[in-house]
């Protein structure tokens, strides 16, 4: 008989479990990147939709003779300053018609996360996720259909860019409510911060996809991302598990699954006699966390009496339909301990995060008086910048069990660097190169670790006694927050711009101390230097 080969021992060594815990991972990664995929386009086009026609390149030389001779059988003036534009962002108030895009669609995306969140935990997420992507890609690429239409009324692009913000709603609480049903606390922040990197990879694909085509037929800058993200909507209603339930798989101990629900059952029975070795049992669950086995829901009652919980700390949800737990109420969640300072702090530090995204490709188009493409295939570095952030703000947040203060350190140090990168316009390819990364790894590394990490493990917070329906909502909550912040950033840039890029920053570098100040209370909590009250539950865990 011929030895098993080294690539089928390896694949056959993986548990059931496991296969479907890293499909689930990888799956829901490519399609919240083919999300943000979708949304990259618009801020690689702008520099086509308004450029410096004097710096046309051979192209666009070509075009311009075109234009020359149809302006004259047609008898029609042209003008020299404008003729390489797109109207009507060919007016000298064209960053804040830019702008308005931009802020079109961060406010819808922001008004409809707060509803998305409660539609979701009442709706499949799976058929939630298929119908939301399915539309985004359907006004994505009508987007670009203006191209080819020839379309150039302000209205119709602004009213395509509503559509999109609001079906792109259904994206991130439901993805997060998917991963956090299959992945336990333990190296939540690790997990997830690798997991997260999927809106850089989104971003630098879109941008690579949208530059392939920007300085030559910019329709197609739309139209093939929209293809891309309505395609994994099908591959999403083939495919996606929502629950480790659907598949008769439960979330048990790698190395003895079959003893893990017996221990639950068991301590149920004697919580009531037996407190002294519950808690001595939940101490050594502490110490392996990434096989925690969550709570039965019919064992929530029970434990909640047996942990001595306070009542006025503890968020209830009734229900009518026997022991399955409700949805969560929008102020309930609200009353979750770290909500309110983590959603508030996530405002101004997705404020800058989205002003570089929206904004960062014509900011080094015009400070550096490169073409499109090129700006575009840069300005990728700051999302590789994100990556790096994101798994370092992960990975130190779970060594030192310390969310608050992590976020904290990496917003303090986020400040100066962006007055340095705004001081460096002049200092050659390569100190931008590094400045990009660097600038990048720390504005995208407190938004990714309080979009993913601390949201999951506010919707699981103890203190709502085991209740895993609450999870989407404070997704909801904290992202549509944040995203209010997404909105202004963009608007604001659009506005203070053509006062100088300088003061630009400036207003980032506050938004980045107001972020900071906010988890302030959080920070010296975290560091004991603020004592909890005894009534109230400390948080373990942002």
């Amino acid at each position: 008989m011929a030895p098993v080969p080294l690539g089928i021992r390896f694949l056959t060594s993986f548990t059931r479990e496991q296969c479907y815990r890293t499909f689930t991972f990888v799956l829901t990664f490519l399609l919240y990147a083919a999300y943000h995929l979708s949304r990259k386009p618009i801020s690689i086009v702008k520099s086509a939709l308004h450029m410096n026609c004097a710096l046309a390149n051979e192209i666009e030389l070509y075009s311009y003779k075109e234009h020359l001779i149809q302006a004259k059988l047609l008898g029609k003036p042209f003008s020299n300053g404008t003729w390489c534009n797109w109207e009507p962002f060919d007016k000298s108030n064209y960053k804040q018609l830019l702008g308005a895009l931009d802020y079109s669609f961060l406010c819808a995306y922001a008004v409809g996360m707060y509803a998305s969140g409660i539609i979701g935990e009442r709706l499949s997420i799976r058929l939630y996720l298929t119908f939301g992507m399915l539309s985004s890609g359907l006004f994505t690429a009508l987007f670009g259909m203006g191209y080819f239409y020839n379309i150039h009324d302000l209205r119709y692009y602004i009213f395509i860019q509503v559509a999109n913000g609001l079906v792109q709603t259904t994206g991130w609480p439901s993805v997060v409510t998917c991963i956090g049903n299959w992945f336990g606390k333990g190296r939540r922040g690790l997990i997830m911060g690798i997991w997260n990197s999927h809106t850089s990879v989104g971003n630098i694909l879109g941008s690579l996809i949208a530059g392939r085509w920007v300085s030559s037929c910019w329709g197609l800058s739309f139209l093939v991302p929209g293809i891309i993200v309505a395609t994994m909507g099908l591959v999403c209603f083939l495919f996606l598990i929502e629950h480790p339930h659907d598949v008769n798989c439960a979330l048990t101990r790698a190395r003895k699954p079959s003893k893990c629900t017996n221990r639950w059952d068991a301590l149920k029975h004697r919580c009531h006699d037996e407190q002294s070795k519950y808690d001595a049992f939940m101490a050594s669950e502490e110490k392996d966390p990434e096989r925690e086995c969550f709570l039965k829901e019919s064992d929530v009652g029970v434990l909640a009496k047996s942990n001595g919980l306070m009542t006025s700390h503890v968020v209830t949800v009734n229900s009518d339909r026997g022991n399955r737990p409700a949805a969560i109420s929008f102020l309930g969640a609200l009353r979750i301990p770290g909500v309110v300072e983590f959603s508030l702090c996530l405002l101004f530090a997705k404020l800058v995060s989205y002003t570089f995204l929206f904004w960062l490709p014509m900011y080094l188009a015009n400070k550096e008086h490169i073409d499109a493409k090129k700006a575009g295939d840069l300005s990728t570095l700051f999302d590789v910048g994100g990556i790096i952030g994101g798994i370092l703000a992960g990975v130190i947040s779970d060594w030192t069990r310390k969310r608050a203060t992590t976020c904290g350190a990496m917003l303090l140090l986020a400040a100066p660097m962006l007055y340095t990168f705004s001081a460096v316009g002049d200092m050659g390819l390569k100190t931008i190169i590094v400045m990009l990364i660097v600038c990048g790894a720390l504005v995208n590394g407190p938004y990714a670790l309080i979009t993913t990490a601390v949201s999951a493990d506010l919707g699981t917070h103890k203190s709502l006694t085991g209740n895993s329906k609450a999870l989407s909502t404070v997704t909801a909550i904290i992202d549509g927050t944040g995203s209010i912040g997404a909105a202004l950033g963009p608007l604001l840039a659009g506005l203070i711009s053509p006062t100088g890029w300088n003061n630009v920053f400036y207003m980032l570098m506050v938004a980045d101390g107001c972020a900071l100040l906010l988890l302030f209370r959080l920070i010296l909590k975290e560091l004991h230097i603020l004592a909890p009250k005894t009534n109230e539950i400390e948080m373990k865990e942002h």
